[in-house]
Order: C-alpha cells, then sequence, then structure tokens
C-alpha cells in the first residue's frame, strides 16, 4: 500500500491511516515531489510526477501495490494506475476527482508569500503572518506543520516557488485514452464539493469498477476527521478485494 498526500502537505499528513493498516499490509508513505524530505526542482506536473513514482517503486522492489490518495495525491494515484495499470492492484481516492478546478488557493499563496522566512525567531511570527491571508487557524496549523528550522534560520519544507508556478497545472487532469478496469473506491467528504454528480461520467468512463462511499460531517479533511471512518471503509475495501481474488 503507497499513500500519497495532498498539496502543501508531507507524508505524516496520514500516518493515522498508515499506522492502522500497517498491521495487514506494508504500508509506504510518501512525500510528493517538492514536499516534505522530496528534492526540488523547478518543473512538478503529473508526467514527472508518476516517472518520479515509478523509479521510486521501482528502487523498493515493488512491481505491484495498492495506492491511497488524498486530493493532489489522489489526482497523482489516479494517473499513475491510467499509465501503469498493470503496476496497481486497486486504487483509494479520497475526495478528489479526475477533473480540472478552479483556483482556490490564492490566500494560502498570499499568506505564505507574505511570512518572511529569513526573520523569523519562531513559529508564532509565522502564524500571524499567515493570518493576515488565511482565516481558518486549521488550515494554518496545517502549513506551519511544514514550516522548519535550519543552520539559516525558518523555511518551508514544500518548494513554494514550483508550487505557484505549476499551480494552474496540478489543477488540470491529464487526457488518457485507455480506462483503469482495477477496483476503485472514492471517498467523499459529505461537507466538501470536491467530488460533485457532474463529475460522475468522467469518474465512470476513466474507472468504470468505480465504488463511492460518502462519510457524514466531514469536509475536505475527512481522514483526519472521522479516522475511524475512513480506515474501516479503506480496510473494508482492499479485504473484499483480497476476498475476490
Amino acid at each position: 500500500m503507497i499513500i500519497l498526500h495532498g498539496l502543501f502537505g508531507s507524508y505524516d499528513n496520514l500516518a493515522g491511516i498508515a499506522r492502522t493498516l500497517s498491521d495487514q499490509w506494508q504500508v509506504i508513505s510518501i512525500d510528493l515531489p517538492n514536499h516534505g524530505q522530496s528534492p526540488h526542482s523547478n518543473v512538478m506536473n503529473y508526467t514527472s510526477m508518476v516517472a518520479d513514482l515509478v523509479d521510486t517503486t521501482e528502487s523498493l522492489n515493488i512491481d505491484q501495490c495498492a495506492v491511497l490518495g488524498h486530493s493532489l495525491g489522489g489526482k497523482l494515484a489516479m494517473a499513475f494506475a491510467l499509465a501503469h495499470p498493470g503496476r496497481v492492484t486497486a486504487l483509494i481516492i479520497a475526495d478528489i476527482a479526475p477533473v480540472s478546478y478552479a483556483r482556490s488557493h490564492q490566500a494560502v499563496f498570499a499568506g505564505l508569500t507574505a511570512v518572511n522566512t529569513s526573520a523569523l525567531t519562531n513559529r508564532s511570527e509565522a502564524e500571524k503572518q499567515l493570518a493576515k491571508h488565511i482565516t481558518e487557524p486549521g488550515v494554518r496549523q496545517f502549513l506551519l506543520k511544514s514550516l522548519h528550522k535550519t543552520e539559516q534560520g525558518f523555511d518551508w519544507r514544500f518548494n513554494l516557488a514550483t508550487l505557484a508556478q505549476c499551480y494552474d497545472h496540478l489543477l488540470t487532469f491529464p487526457d488518457y485514452s485507455d480506462a483503469y478496469t482495477g477496483p476503485v473506491l472514492f471517498i467523499k467528504g459529505a461537507q466538501s464539493d470536491y467530488i460533485l454528480p457532474e463529475h460522475r461520467p468522467q469518474i465512470m468512463q476513466l474507472f468504470p469498477d468505480a465504488q463511492a462511499k460518502i462519510i457524514n460531517g466531514t469536509g475536505h479533511w475527512l481522514h483526519a476527521e472521522k479516522p475511524v471512518a475512513f480506515a474501516k471503509l479503506v480496510r473494508d475495501f482492499l479485504l473484499s478485494q483480497h476476498t475476490k481474488i
């Protein structure tokens, strides 16, 4: 089982589900390119990210795996399965669809850009600067998880310049002529608008064996808001596929 986090995140964003599944599966959580401890570059698109994921699995001698991805990580998981269907035994996609989205992170980019990391003396100063642009405390705390102390001061673990430069591309989804016919579970947060009824035709065209579940009382961060319910859906789905095999 490979787990892929979302935009501005890191592998430990889904540490809870990784721990929960590790009793029955070998779980590998990966920092996306330009995130966490993965290398930085001035390129970030689905072709390059899929190639990086292929290289990573090959270096770990993984021929086949299930993949769970949240948000941007879900898009990468779908692209990986569509480009290399023989490598993927099952997909779990958390609150994202294989479609293009409108811009929605302008305040986040403005807040991150406003933080003068070289002049910071503590994390509280960074939060105050973020708060001028980002009103939600939870979003600020999520972003601050990627602020780390270096010998030169503070810095973001993610590559802010490349994320800003490549953001419009990341909002899209690549065109694929062939479908991934393996089992797919889409899990939607009931209060989130990332998966909508109008996305169903595109989902079924690319993933004809897809099924969907909704977790009530959750938004886009469904795995953090209701971790027990999320883990049960993932586990039940994986076990059902194992039974079929």
